[in-house]
């Protein structure tokens, strides 16, 4: 006869059972949250070396790290960010971290960046717009800024404003500035082309002929 389990029995077995699974999972767990430890801690390492950099005297190299930081946009170096944007004095270092901050959640400084279509450094300020994954923050500000920045403005949607966009741009069509209402025509033209535009088949791949061509037989 098979002996009977007794609870001493049974509580031995599922406490064997516990440290076995504990075991497996630990052993298969292990390498994945090591990894991701790793990539979070050379994370920070960039994000410190980044920071290091906006105190470079070079302002190159200091606008390369707010941009940089714009991509990996970390919200706890915001504080600081804030305070180098306060004391910053070169112009095109001011515009890179005003992005910065407007991707680590700071609204507001995207105005700062749509201002700056209207001066010399337009085509940093175009650059970093383009990086929008969508144009909708750009709608409210465009009845914001001056005659020429909503023609630069009304430029930036033409190129990536989607059907959402035509409603906004449309009314000024009507501007009684003839270079706003060329703007606004522009744009609403490429919008509704790039939205008619037929998507292309992908061309069929040909497979090529591998060895020599054969010719039929002539009788």
């Amino acid at each position: 006869m098979p002996a009977k389990s007794t609870p001493t029995h049974n509580a031995l077995l599922s406490c064997a059972f516990a440290l076995v699974l504990a075991f497996v999972n630990g052993v298969s767990a292990s390498p994945l949250m090591a990894q991701q430890d790793a990539a979070d801690g050379e994370s920070r390492a960039d994000v410190n070396a980044l920071m290091r950099q906006l105190t470079d005297r070079d302002p190159l190299t200091r606008q390369r790290a707010a941009e940089d930081l714009a991509r990996l946009a970390p919200p706890a170096q915001r504080k600081l960010v804030e305070g180098y944007r306060l004391q910053e004095k070169n112009a095109r270092v001011r515009l890179a971290l005003d992005w910065a901050l407007y991707r680590m959640g700071k609204t507001p400084a995207l105005f700062a960046v749509v201002r700056d279509l209207d001066s010399n450094r337009w085509n940093q300020s175009e650059a970093y717009l383009a990086e929008l994954e969508t144009p909708e923050p750009l709608y409210g500000l465009l009845p914001q800024v001056n005659g020429n920045t909503q023609i630069k403005l009304l430029e930036a949607l033409a190129r990536s404003g989607n059907t959402d966009t035509l409603p906004v741009v449309e009314p000024y069509a009507a501007s009684i500035d003839p270079k706003i209402a060329d703007a606004a025509r522009f744009a609403t033209r490429e919008i509704t082309r790039r939205l008619n535009a037929p998507t292309q088949p992908d061309a069929k791949k040909r497979t090529p002929q591998v060895g020599k061509a054969t010719t039929p037989d002539v009788p």
